[in-house]
C-alpha cells in the first residue's frame, strides 16, 4: 500500500505561482509513475502532468498541452516527494489538484491523495 498526501494549494492571483507537493509513504519503492490530475467544478478529472520515475536519474516528465511551459513536475527521492511548480497561473487552472501513484497498470495499484484546492482569481 502507498499513501499520498498533497499540500501547497491556496488562493493566488492570475499570473502568480504555487508549488504543490505530494508526499508518499508506505511501499514507495513499488511506484513507477506519479501523476498530477485536477478536477474543476462540473468537469471531469483530467491529467495535468506526470513523471516516469524509473527513467534516468531524474525521471521522464510529460504535460498536458494546456500547462506546457507553465508547469514543471519534479521529484525529491530522499523525501519521497513529487512537486508541481505552477507558474503564470490562470483562472482556468482553478481546480482541486490530486496526486496519483501507480505501481502497476492494475486498478488496485493506483493510489490517490485527497487533493488540494487551487483557486486563481482574475
Amino acid at each position: 500500500q502507498v499513501q499520498l498526501v498533497e499540500s501547497g494549494g491556496g488562493l493566488v492571483q492570475a499570473g502568480g505561482s504555487l508549488r504543490l507537493s505530494c508526499a508518499a509513504s508506505g511501499r514507495t519503492s513499488s511506484l513507477y509513475n506519479m501523476g498530477w490530475y485536477r478536477q474543476a467544478p462540473g468537469k471531469e478529472r483530467e491529467i495535468v502532468a506526470g513523471i516516469w520515475l524509473n527513467v534516468g536519474s531524474t525521471g521522464s516528465t510529460y504535460y498536458a498541452e494546456s500547462v506546457k511551459g507553465r508547469f514543471t513536475v519534479s521529484r525529491d527521492n530522499a523525501k519521497n516527494t513529487v512537486y508541481l511548480q505552477m507558474n503564470s497561473l490562470k483562472p482556468e487552472d482553478t481546480a482541486i489538484y490530486y496526486c496519483k501513484g501507480s505501481s502497476s497498470s492494475r486498478t488496485v495499484d493506483q493510489y490517490w491523495g485527497r487533493g488540494t484546492q487551487v483557486t486563481v482569481s482574475s
